[in-house]
């Protein structure tokens, strides 16, 4: 059977409940429920243990990341879940250090990760689709969502993970457009596992 750890990264804030990451956290639980995996949950701005969460990470087939896109990155509450877990895990549990050894200690960087599996980011962001991949548009100047996720991926790349596209429900502040994001949601699932 296939195990799904699924990570609610939202962190709440006056302008953001975190209601439509908690609603794609749970649609992806059922989906996955639905398959017969097994699933296991943790929303990092929460109380947590770190050697539970080093168990998730062990035990999953999958991880599944769900989060806002926050100041261009990764909400406090997963930062300091990162810090936290990734560092513990980093001494023998989810990677080997940093992936060198003494008798190379130029090469390899990065490349100490233990686990096996995949994993997936789903971001929600109040930019629109159109604000990336194009240099007309001065924020971004031509950068891509990847651009933005670079560290996270990286973050995982450290464990070990193998990355699944990432889904993007795109301008949910302003124009959001939840009943499609759901299908598009849903179908990227269905495409990807």
């Amino acid at each position: 059977m296939t195990k799904v750890f699924i990570l609610n990264g939202h962190h709440k804030y006056p302008y953001s409940a975190g209601q439509l990451n908690a609603s794609l956290v749970e649609r992806a639980e059922t989906y996955f429920l639905a398959k017969g995996w097994e699933v296991q949950k943790t929303a990092t701005e929460e109380t947590y243990d770190v050697a539970a969460e080093i168990e998730k990470f062990k035990w999953a087939d999958v991880v599944l990341l769900q989060m806002p896109l926050n100041w261009m990155g990764m909400p406090w509450s997963f930062k300091k879940y990162t810090d936290d877990v990734w560092g513990a895990g980093m001494m023998g549990e989810m990677s080997y250090y940093d992936g060198r050894s003494s008798e190379s200690p130029k090469k390899n960087y990065g490349l100490g990760g233990l686990l096996k599996g995949r994993y997936m980011l789903s971001v929600t962001a109040n930019a629109p689709q159109e604000a990336f991949n194009d240099p007309d548009e001065k924020y971004f100047a031509g950068r891509s969502e990847d651009d933005l996720l670079l560290p996270i991926d990286l973050n995982f790349k450290w464990i070990g993970l193998e990355k699944v596209p990432t889904f993007w429900a795109y301008d949910v502040m302003k124009n959001a457009q939840i009943e499609s994001d759901f299908a598009r949601f849903d179908a990227h699932l269905a495409s990807h596992f």
